[in-house]
């Protein structure tokens, strides 16, 4: 797991606000391509550095990666996102970045949902 020090249900909610908030949208220092889930989040412990210098084990998100794909060059796209299991991988090939973004908001608030659950909070995420 993540040795940063960071809680997961606050890392999920950051997320969670930063895709409604149209973080994904197109950036302007490469609009010439879509933006990459997780990957181009300030969730990445590798955001912005070119030179990846942090290993993605030490990501928060590692915990949703299958253990069989941890060790692949960009594991996160490896998260099952829907209900169905399609991780990103699969999304990237068969979705557009409407559907994409839809199976991460819900994929996002159902894990928020479940660790309030765990923990007893009643539930805060109020998020569009």
């Amino acid at each position: 797991m993540a040795q940063d020090g960071r809680d997961i249900l606050e890392v999920l909610k950051f997320e969670l606000n930063f895709l409604l908030d149209g973080g994904y949208g197109r950036s302007p220092r490469s609009p010439w391509r879509a933006p990459a889930i997780f990957e181009d989040s300030p969730i990445c412990p590798n955001f912005c550095d070119a030179t990846h210098a942090h290993p993605c084990e030490s990501c928060l998100l590692a915990q949703f990666v299958p253990q069989e794909q941890r060790s692949d060059a960009v594991p996160c796209r490896f998260v099952a996102l829907t209900n169905d299991g399609q991780t990103l991988e699969d999304l990237y090939r068969t979705g557009n970045q409407v559907e994409i973004e839809q199976a991460l908001a819900g994929w996002l608030r159902a894990q928020i949902a479940r660790i309030e659950r765990e923990r007893g909070i009643r539930g805060t995420e109020g998020a569009a």
